[in-house]
């Protein structure tokens, strides 16, 4: 064991031990002494280029991320290298320390072992494996989904592509609803830095599947860029919430292994919830989903997911399979999330395997994992506004479940205001609150100054209620882009 003292690039003092690297796919990694942040040095000596995408990404592309409004918020998203070091002829980075929610907990079978999205991407994994405590449920997963969208977005929008979108290069904590981006040192800049991967499997683009066998330099060659990633990110959407993958079915296109992967992820790829083609579905055997529920797409379909998410993996793995130009972005993955969110309820079964499920719609709504039917009565918001200031106001497709306790924000009442790293602490403050009181329901006015009771005519001061009853209308705001919401009321 030998402890290292160098000085980085910038002139800042750097220790590492030298002693038993981790050892990742291009580079050794060495602890600082007391664990502050790790030194990841790369095995082989970088060319030119290469010292070059390092050099920009602890300075300009750190600072166009990192250095922009919302800036802060990133930190928690991204593992970003801040400093570069030589050592031995070798180019190191240095990198901050993953937090401790990215390790399993002390006392569980997988004790200190980083929560790569391996664990929780795969039936057999996620149900022979993740300490039951460790699982989390569907509001975890969802936060972990809209985190890696806003990552990915945050991404392209600064002119970069990760190249490498994997659960390997993706930590979770399901249980606190934490994501995290690591391995950033592969990001690919069109025109400027090539990738260095082609991309690991389960995440490879059929495109770029389908041409490996090609020369580098031909001009059919597909290689990773912002197209790959928007493959990658639904994969990983999916998988986090259905614990398969959507293009491993039960379809053997060759017998040779070799082939039959490059056939099913590449040229063959087909999304085995096809609506029309059954013929990649996959297959359950011998009573095999009492143990691993999540293969049987029939008992846990994707439509579980809601109308937004289902719609875009309907694109994305169907439409834009094969047709990178069609495939959703970033953003439509960020929207689609917030907006799902909003339609998820609890489940009333306390044993459920995911405590909550995303309405669907019907009038007898029940969790679709494990057939508990919901009892009571269940308010529904439709949101209206008038984009063209005419007094017209049309669905916005977008619509609120309530549950006791449930909070309204600016978002719901501003057309013009979305939950991001932008949004600010003014507008991050709840506006009201739902409460079930005396056999009704209630909406709490906090911070609505125009709120009004359109169906009754009355204005609903700041600190006052409005029982809430099917057909209701309320104006939210009288803003220019304000919204008037409709209430339903659905009875389990």
């Amino acid at each position: 064991m030998t402890h290292i003292k160098l000085t980085a690039k910038d002139g800042s003092p750097v220790e590492f031990i030298k002693k038993d690297p981790m050892q990742g796919g291009v580079k050794d990694v060495y602890w600082h002494p007391q664990k502050q942040y790790v030194v990841a040095f790369f095995r082989k000596k970088l060319d030119i280029a290469g010292k070059d995408r390092i050099e920009k990404l602890v300075g300009t592309y750190r600072e166009r991320i990192f250095g922009l409004a919302g800036g802060e918020y990133w930190k928690k998203i991204f593992c970003w290298p801040e400093k570069i070091v030589e050592h031995e002829g070798l180019t190191g980075i240095i990198v901050p320390k993953y937090e401790e929610c990215y390790f399993f907990a002390k006392g569980t079978s997988l004790e200190g072992a980083e929560k790569e999205g391996k664990w929780f991407a795969s039936p057999k994994n996620f149900n022979r494996f993740v300490p039951p405590e460790e699982k989390g449920d569907l509001i975890g997963y969802m936060r972990i989904c809209l985190s890696l969208a806003r990552g990915t977005r945050r991404l392209h929008l600064a002119g970069l592509s990760h190249s490498d979108l994997s659960y390997k290069n993706c930590l979770v904590d399901p249980k606190g609803g934490n994501a995290c981006i690591i391995d950033i040192d592969g990001l690919v800049v069109p025109g400027l830095f090539p990738p260095d991967v082609v991309g690991t499997p389960d995440f490879i683009a059929p495109e770029v599947m389908q041409t490996l066998s090609l020369p580098l330099n031909d001009t059919n060659r597909k290689l990773p860029s912002r197209l790959t990633d928007l493959h990658a990110l639904p994969v990983l959407i999916y998988q986090y919430l259905f614990h398969r993958h959507p293009l491993r079915g039960s379809k053997v296109w060759d017998m040779d292994s070799d082939k039959q992967e490059k056939l099913e992820m590449g040229e063959k790829a087909l999304f085995i919830e096809h609506p029309t083609d059954g013929t990649n579905r996959r297959k359950v055997e011998n009573g095999e989903d009492k143990l691993l529920p999540w293969i049987n797409t029939a008992k846990i379909p994707y439509t579980i997911a809601g109308p937004y998410l289902k719609a875009l993996f309907d694109t994305a793995f169907i439409e834009g399979l094969h047709n990178p130009a069609k495939r959703p972005s970033a953003d439509e993955w960020e929207a689609a999330v917030v907006k799902t969110m909003d339609m998820i309820q609890p489940c009333q079964n306390k044993s459920c395997p995911k405590k909550w499920f995303v309405f669907d719609n019907k009038s007898k709504p029940v969790c679709p994992y494990c057939g508990t039917p919901f009892k009571g009565v269940l308010p529904v918001l439709d949101f209206y506004s008038d984009p063209m200031g005419k007094g017209k106001y049309r669905p916005d497709n977008h619509r609120l479940m309530v549950f006791d306790g449930v909070s309204l924000y600016k978002w719901h009442s501003d057309r013009n205001v979305f939950p991001s790293e932008k949004v600010s602490a003014a507008d991050s403050k709840r506006v009201g609150y739902f409460r079930f009181w005396k056999g009704k329901w209630m909406l709490v006015n906090e911070g609505l100054p125009t709120m009004k009771n359109i169906t009754a005519g009355k204005e609903i001061p700041i600190g006052q209620g409005v029982d809430l009853t099917d057909g209701l209308q309320l104006l939210l705001s009288n803003e220019p882009t304000g919204r008037i919401v409709n209430i339903q009321i659905v009875n389990g």
